[in-house]
């Protein structure tokens, strides 16, 4: 299964970084379908839904127009982020409204929508038209070796790592080692 990490803070980064080592050679954690839909599960979006390759192709699809939204490149292109915010507004739109009402018998019940992986997806892309119409600080992992993105919402804005556990205690590590052997 993926190596997923869950530092990204919003949904929508979860899911940006289901694109490990940016830093280096560039690895998919997502596959295959049935890796979307562990990923969905653990994300707790869908549980035992079927996911086919279709809405693979719509996760990375989704995937790639937030990653050009929400981390463009220095010289970024117009029509590529057009075309991102229409990939982003079709996903979103997949949303599913609130319960329908159904009869049983006499009685009137509310039946859910019925889960699937575009339902899913659309409210990864919610989560991205709010990440990228609000105020968030986005940032990348300052270890050179990484390439996380998260969401800092830190007090001061000024967060550096993914994770403290993982690439910050790493970096302070090696800048202690480097100023306790003069190398």
């Amino acid at each position: 299964m993926g190596d997923w990490v869950w530092d990204g803070g919003r949904l929508s980064i979860d899911l940006l970084n289901t694109v490990r080592d940016r830093a280096k050679t560039p690895r998919e954690t997502l596959p295959t379908p049935d890796d979307l839909a562990v990923w969905l599960s653990e994300a707790v979006l869908l549980a035992d839904a079927h996911v086919g390759e279709q809405d693979l192709e719509s996760a990375r699809r989704l995937r790639t127009a937030i990653d050009t939204l929400a981390f463009p490149p220095e010289d970024p292109d117009p029509s590529a982020a057009d075309e991102a915010v229409t990939v982003i507004n079709a996903m979103a739109a997949e949303a599913p409204g609130g319960p329908r009402l159904a009869r049983d018998g006499a009685r009137l019940v509310a039946v859910p929508p019925e889960p699937s992986a575009a339902t899913a997806l659309a409210r990864v892309a919610l989560d991205a038209v709010d990440l990228l119409t609000g105020d968030e600080s986005l940032r990348v992992c300052a270890a050179h070796d990484c390439g996380i993105r998260f969401a800092d919402r830190s007090p001061a804005r000024n967060r550096q790592w993914c994770s403290m556990r993982r690439c910050g205690n790493r970096t302070k590590a090696r800048r202690h080692y480097t100023r306790s052997t003069g190398r």
